[in-house]
């Protein structure tokens, strides 16, 4: 399902236009974003929860030259599965 199809889908379970559920998503969307970007947690009961781990730096290497590289540190955005959802997929 791409974004077109979920705004779809919404528009018709909501029984609201999809420019209106565009909106929506795009709303929702953007305050997980700038929650996540503050580092907090966004928990969504029965869904699941979005949160930032910490990926720590780590050494690599090159596919091409086989040299070894160092990789930075960074911060991922990740994402775990509620019961709900969980038991709606099994």
């Amino acid at each position: 399902m791409n974004k077109s199809e979920l705004i779809d889908a919404i528009a018709t379970s909501a029984d609201i236009s999809k420019a209106a559920a565009g909106r929506a998503l795009d709303g929702a969307m953007d305050a997980i974003k700038k929650a996540m970007k503050k580092g907090d947690m966004v928990t969504l009961v029965g869904f699941g929860t979005f949160y930032v781990g910490k990926r720590a730096a780590r050494s690599g290497r090159n596919p091409r030259t086989g040299a070894s590289i160092k990789i930075k540190a960074a911060k991922v955005p990740k994402f775990r599965a509620g019961k709900g959802l969980k038991d709606a997929v099994n």
